[in-house]
């Protein structure tokens, strides 16, 4: 599991490291289920409102799955199941490496060498820039305070700055 803090991947630095079949000894991204509530009605629903994403940066898998997970609960607890239709739209697949050094006592003097070391695959990465939407919500007119609720639950679990837009979710 990474050791580093979660500041360190956050910036978009450098090509996307994506060719997993180059690549050795990937984790599985924690984020499995990217659609929740009521999958079969979903035209029934008057409103859409979207986490939208402020800057550009990189959601790793653990927070993609913690914001799942917070608003999922909080939407099926506040609305019900059947009220709400909630999807992920966005997919970690950017590989993220970490060169693991030695630490503790004497370490700067074994751990000197390789400054540019390519590093081990520790986990996975969404790379979203301004303007994307990270997920969204589909519910009735009664039901849009308590999404817009859990949207901004979900929210403090990303590591970017988000808003909610809310627009009217035009039927098929």
């Amino acid at each position: 599991m990474v050791r580093k803090p979660g500041r360190m991947y956050t910036p978009i630095t450098g090509p996307a490291y994506t060719r997993k079949e180059y690549i050795a000894g990937i984790p599985q991204p924690r984020i499995h289920e990217f659609e929740h509530g009521n999958l079969s009605g979903q035209e029934d629903f008057d409103y859409q409102l979207d986490l939208v994403a402020d800057e550009a940066c990189q959601i790793r898998h653990t927070a993609l799955e913690a914001a799942r997970i917070s608003v999922n609960k909080f939407l099926m607890t506040a609305v019900g199941t059947n009220n709400y239709f909630l999807k992920i739209r966005v997919y970690p697949h950017h590989v993220l490496r970490e060169h693991k050094m030695a630490t503790g006592a004497g370490a700067d003097r074994i751990s000197s060498g390789m400054s540019l070391a390519f590093g081990k695959p520790v986990g996975t990465a969404a790379r979203v820039r301004p303007g994307d939407v990270i997920m969204f919500v589909r519910v009735n007119s009664q039901n849009l305070e308590q999404a817009k609720d859990g949207l901004r639950k979900a929210s403090f679990k990303l590591p970017t700055p988000t808003k909610i837009i809310i627009k009217p979710y035009k039927k098929s």
